[in-house]
């Protein structure tokens, strides 16, 4: 009966824990952390798949270079791009090694007939189509996967080695001087823009007619301007409405002379007579890939309107 009594007792105290309301404080859950970067990323003024896309304008000729000619899936496409497997006709012979990358080319053909400060001969604009890397390497042959795309491969493009290209820092955000003075540096003209533009702005990839052989380097940046009153794409005649007439303005009577308020102004003589004027600032540029002759630049700033033929200035 003892133990029995003692059995109930216990059951008895263990069924009162089990119902009785909790009388203890909880521990709160740890609240959640956030840790902020000690310092801010660098903003850079391209990525890297938009900087090995540019295209760049080359002087020197193309030599025997690497070709793809024929692509595991030829049979039924033209067009490659990423992942698709493709083959060289170059192999060890030639130097080929599994594991090595080459950037893809396509040479479109001579520049001519642009706005250039130089002369004779500026190059061939190149336009980049993306980067493969060769796994498997035969005697006289090699076989490739594009590991990525900036346009679509085809076969008879060329393959040149990886160009060492880095993205610039993008400078603070501050309004563009509009009235700074010349830096009387090397100065040249922006011959063309990719995709065929004319008229270009901010991100937009463009040549200009500075190179290596104007101590121009990756990084470096440089004032788009114009001379006052040239440009856009519209123009404003020299003449005002009211034309000057010897008659028709007065009555005979009450002739005052032979001048009307609605005759010519004078505008057109003011900028005959006047002196050097001040140039008009429309943007800024960064280089980023430097042949010869030319250089591939990309706008970081504008304050108008900016196209083909402006000029440009190393600050």
């Amino acid at each position: 009966m003892v133990r029995f009594a003692h059995f109930k007792a216990l059951l008895f105290f263990v069924c009162l824990l089990a119902f009785a309301p909790a009388t203890y404080a909880q521990t709160p859950a740890p609240k959640p952390t956030v840790v902020l970067p000690t310092s801010e990323q660098p903003r850079l003024v391209a990525s890297k798949s938009s900087l090995y896309c540019t295209g760049y304008i080359q002087q020197e000729r193309f030599p025997g270079m690497p070709e793809i000619v024929g692509a595991e899936e030829e049979q039924e496409q033209r067009k490659f791009s990423d992942g698709d497997i493709v083959y060289l006709n170059a192999g060890s012979d030639q130097g080929i090694k599994e594991g090595q990358t080459f950037q893809i080319i396509r040479p479109r053909g001579d520049v001519k007939g642009v706005h250039k400060s130089k002369s004779g001969f500026i190059g061939t604009y190149v336009q980049d189509l993306g980067q493969l890397q060769v796994f498997k390497v035969r005697e006289h042959t090699s076989a490739a996967q594009i590991t990525f795309a900036c346009d679509q491969v085809h076969l008879g493009d060329l393959l040149a080695s990886v160009p060492d290209r880095h993205a610039p820092v993008q400078r603070a955000e501050v309004s563009l001087d509009r009235f700074t003075d010349p830096s009387g540096k090397q100065n040249g003209r922006l011959m063309m823009a990719k995709d065929g533009r004319e008229m270009v702005t901010t991100h937009d990839v463009v040549y200009i007619d500075l190179g290596a052989e104007d101590q121009v380097k990756p990084g470096d940046y440089l004032t788009i301007y114009r001379p006052l009153g040239t440009g856009d794409i519209t123009h404003v005649g020299e003449d005002e409405f009211g034309r000057r007439r010897s008659a028709g303005f007065q009555s005979d009577t009450y002739r005052g002379g032979g001048f009307s308020n609605q005759a010519s102004s004078t505008s057109k003589h003011a900028k005959h007579d006047r002196p050097s004027m001040p140039r008009k600032v429309v943007g800024e540029m960064v280089v980023l890939d430097v042949q010869t002759r030319t250089a591939t630049a990309i706008i970081t700033r504008v304050a108008s309107e900016v196209h083909t033929g402006d000029w440009v200035e190393i600050q």
